[in-house]
């Protein structure tokens, strides 16, 4: 049985790792200054120096369930099932699009990831494995569904601006942030975004400190692949991150961009380290 393995584009994987995978996409909408982008047709940097010149922060328009329909159909002309990892439905109304979707077409599943960006893409890979070693739609989807609860998906952000002004944090929140000069960890939990620990300074420093709370606090991690990925960095934060992943025992480590989507809702210099923290190896 062939079946396809599919995400929105808020995976947050390149070009070649969605080949290297065979995972196929949907694509966002960003919306800025009146004008529509796929996403992955505007970089983050572009995003970024278009709110520095305008002052206004994009929009990202959630995917419908008519297109999600037509997208699945398409893809049901060359594979025999589909299953498909959203972003989390606590964060955008397509998850629920795309379920309405699939009720409508036989042999498609979509996971609720309950995350966002390269947490979806560990779910994406560990659900590539399992159709490859001849599991059905239902069983990858059954699989890939029970390890949701044990992603870790957590950032650290310079600022706040960005989540402050797209609704995702209070505006005490933000003052407080920008007055202090904290540097927030936001963490995903059941599938909403909040603010976990508080770091000051330097954001080379400060990712120092957050890559080692989350692997001491985040202990049982499946060590076959973790990610590293940032909206912009500078190369000692990358360099810092992927190092903790190193020394930790991950086998294999991928440093990735986030795309333009998430991007427009996290701001510059926000990065994350992601894993699934369920201690299960997989050969």
């Amino acid at each position: 049985m062939k079946i396809a393995i599919s995400a929105e584009s808020t995976i947050d994987l390149p070009k070649e790792m969605l080949q290297e995978f065979d995972i196929h996409t949907i694509p966002y909408t960003i919306i800025m200054n009146g004008k529509e982008y796929l996403d992955g047709e505007i970089m983050p940097e572009e995003i970024f120096a278009k709110v520095d010149e305008t002052k206004s922060l994009p929009k990202t328009s959630a995917i419908n369930e008519t297109q999600y329909e037509e997208y699945f159909t398409s893809l049901l002309k060359d594979y025999d099932g589909v299953v498909h990892f959203a972003l989390s439905s606590e964060i955008s109304s397509a998850c629920q699009n795309a379920m309405s979707a699939s009720e409508k077409l036989k042999n498609v599943y979509v996971c609720d990831s309950k995350s966002l960006s390269t947490g979806i893409a560990l779910l994406a890979i560990y659900a590539r494995k399992l159709a490859n070693d001849g599991l059905s739609a239902k069983e990858v989807y059954e699989k890939a569904n029970a390890r949701v609860p044990k992603v870790q998906a957590s950032f650290v952000l310079k600022k706040l601006e960005y989540l402050y002004k797209g609704g995702r944090c209070s505006a005490l929140s933000y003052f407080g942030a920008n007055l202090l000069q904290i540097r927030p960890q936001i963490i995903l939990k059941d599938g909403k975004m909040g603010p976990y620990k508080k770091y000051r300074g330097n954001m080379d420093k400060v990712v120092v400190n957050y890559c080692k709370d989350t692997l001491e606090e985040f202990n049982t991690p499946d060590l076959s692949v973790g990610f590293v990925t940032y909206t912009t960095a500078t190369d000692e934060m990358v360099r810092v991150a992927k190092q903790s992943l190193i020394d930790r025992g991950f086998k294999t480590i991928y440093v990735t961009k986030a795309g333009g989507t998430i991007s427009s809702h996290c701001g510059e210099n926000t990065l994350g380290i992601l894993y699934i923290n369920d201690n299960l190896q997989e050969d």
